[in-house]
């Protein structure tokens, strides 16, 4: 196929890219040319937030369009705007972020592509996904909605997995949020790049919730395979939540992937994927998503990229030990 990706040199537009450029496909990607390209790759450069910033893709015709963008939804109007006619499917990577949480509710359904969304004028990234789907309407030809979980995977620029994996390989007694048996759902960057890519092979359109299955793998699994896979000597000390909360450690960003057992983490870690399943979704195990992750990290000049958008994660070690040695 002839593939254009709105991106490309980062996460999971990378993973996009390098997958169809091994699969034989003619790949074109275009971004600001700020980060070295994959190999095979043809490189159109603009920046699509500035006047004529996507003069670049004035001409030539694709079979399928992927665009990662998060941010101002007025970026993927214009470059949807822009393809169409031109091209003959179109994926958004946005987010099950878009579906309506309930802070007050008891309980969470597991929720499908039919569940309730954001408001159109919700803030913050779960509204710019939102706004991001609908300003890809603009393409006016198949669209697909990949709505993505947790991502991690190599390339990872957000910095979860890759924290767990660096404080994993320091070793000494490790703070492990629990409780153990915690199911954890993601998927990893180069599984959700052959979804998107197949999806759109197929003229699949929509919205999928592109994840694992409910407890693809959970915190022991995550965390005993990565203190292997690092060769480190780290003393897994598994705390309970509520101890880990009473300390005022924020979920997710202080300690990554991680929320205690409650609604948020039913929302977050039991979507209903069957549909996404159905249309070909397939992952790897953790092992392997852990393991080429170290790799990655392991042949870095210096520490892993973080997007200047998204807060550094991380638990301070001095919070760590004194929680550890209270």
């Amino acid at each position: 196929m002839r593939i254009l990706v709105l991106g490309g040199s980062g996460f999971v537009g990378r993973a996009v890219a390098e997958l169809a450029v091994s699969r034989g496909d003619d790949v074109t990607v275009f971004n600001r040319g700020l980060r070295f390209p994959v190999a095979g790759v043809r490189v159109l450069t603009g920046d699509r937030l500035t006047d004529g910033g996507l003069a670049a893709l004035r001409d030539g015709t694709w079979d399928a369009v992927v665009d990662t963008w998060s941010a101002d939804a007025s970026a993927v109007a214009a470059a949807a705007a822009a393809l169409n006619g031109r091209a003959g499917h179109f994926s958004y990577v946005s987010s099950r972020s878009v579906y309506h949480y309930d802070e007050s509710a008891a309980a969470v359904p597991q929720l499908d592509e039919n569940a309730p969304l954001v408001a159109g004028d919700e803030p913050g990234y779960a509204g710019d996904k939102l706004r991001g789907e609908r300003a890809a309407e603009a393409f006016g030809g198949p669209l697909l909605l990949a709505r993505a979980g947790l991502i991690l995977g190599p390339h990872e620029d957000i910095g979860r997995l890759p924290w767990w994996l660096t404080r994993l390989h320091r070793g000494g007694p490790t703070l492990a949020p629990g409780p153990r048996d915690l199911p954890l759902q993601y998927v990893d960057a180069r599984d959700l790049a052959a979804f998107l890519l197949d999806a759109a092979a197929a003229g699949a359109s929509g919205p999928f919730n592109v994840v694992s299955e409910p407890g693809h793998t959970t915190m022991a699994q995550l965390l005993e395979t990565a203190a292997e896979v690092t060769g480190s000597r780290a003393d897994l000390r598994w705390i309970a939540p509520e101890k880990i909360l009473a300390a005022g450690i924020a979920p997710w960003i202080q300690l990554p992937c991680w929320l205690p057992p409650g609604p948020l983490h039913t929302f977050l870690h039991d979507g209903d994927v069957s549909r996404a399943v159905a249309a070909g979704l397939r992952c790897r195990p953790v092992r392997e998503t852990v393991a080429d992750t170290w790799a990655w990290l392991s042949s870095l000049p210096g520490s892993a990229p973080q997007r200047d958008d998204r807060p550094v994660v991380g638990l301070d070690p001095k919070i760590e030990a004194d929680l550890l040695g209270s």
